[in-house]
């Protein structure tokens, strides 16, 4: 395979072009199906997922791909390295159509367990984060490129970003035992973003997700300098049964336990 970088490199044209499909049908956007799980899916999700798979295949053809619309997918036992990939992250987001655009396109590439690189693109404002983990993470915005960092937990005390959509109570009692009283709200992966920025400090996730939901925006704030794992401070693994996420932490500045 080719270095992490070259593959961010080939797959920014699919990863762009998945972003301006998904705003097209933003702009005439009139209704969701609902799947047999009882999230919603649109004409966006099938259309961005159309673009990436053939994109992912023929640049890194012996990597498996567990993407988020081919539930076909799900059934296979994770390799040592896979694509984690959901073409519209945040649809509920997307659905709202309230101009706050937290909606993301997602690629993620796990090799032995951990997110080892990742990109998330969001349309809406034309950012594309990417980051590749010991290598470090960058936001491309209006043709200019950032370096991404994690920052020191501020004197006025660290700032949790949380889930616009599934706020629950899990997530409260997490905040109320760290004394954390300030927040933000955002949807999608945009959440990790925030803490690679250093503009938010943790992300606490108690609420459902997948593994395509957030490795990509796992693998950026690795990248930059942040770290996630399980509620009790143990490492936080990928391959898990069904791809099903379970409750995480993600820090920036603000340590573990």
């Amino acid at each position: 395979m080719t270095s992490y970088q070259d593959l961010i490199t080939a797959l920014t044209p699919a990863i762009y072009e998945a972003g301006a499909k998904i705003m097209d049908v933003h702009e005439t956007f009139i209704t969701a199906n609902i799947k047999s799980d009882g999230s919603p899916v649109t004409e966006a999700d099938e259309a961005a997922e159309a673009i990436l798979l053939p994109a992912l295949r023929a640049i890194a053809p012996d990597i498996p791909i567990i993407s988020e619309e081919n539930a076909a997918s799900h059934q296979l036992a994770p390799a040592d390295s896979f694509f984690l990939v959901d073409p519209l992250d945040g649809t509920k987001e997307f659905i709202k159509q309230d101009g706050k655009g937290s909606f993301t396109v997602n690629i993620g590439l796990v090799v032995s367990g951990k997110p080892v690189m990742g990109m998330v693109y969001a349309p809406a404002f034309d950012q594309l984060f990417t980051g590749i983990v010991g290598d470090g993470a960058t936001l491309m915005e209006a043709g200019q490129e950032t370096r991404l960092s994690v920052r020191n937990v501020p004197a006025a005390g660290p700032v949790a970003v949380a889930s616009a959509s599934h706020r629950d109570e899990a997530t409260n009692n997490w905040l109320t035992a760290h004394h954390i009283t300030q927040t933000t709200s955002i949807g999608s992966s945009l959440k990790f973003c925030l803490v690679a920025q250093g503009i938010a400090d943790v992300y606490p996730r108690f609420g459902p997700t997948m593994e395509w939901d957030t490795a990509a925006g796992d693998a950026v704030l690795r990248a930059a300098g942040g770290l996630v794992t399980r509620p009790d401070g143990t490492p936080y693994p990928y391959g898990k049964d069904e791809y099903r996420n379970t409750p995480f932490i993600a820090y920036g500045g603000l340590q573990p336990d």
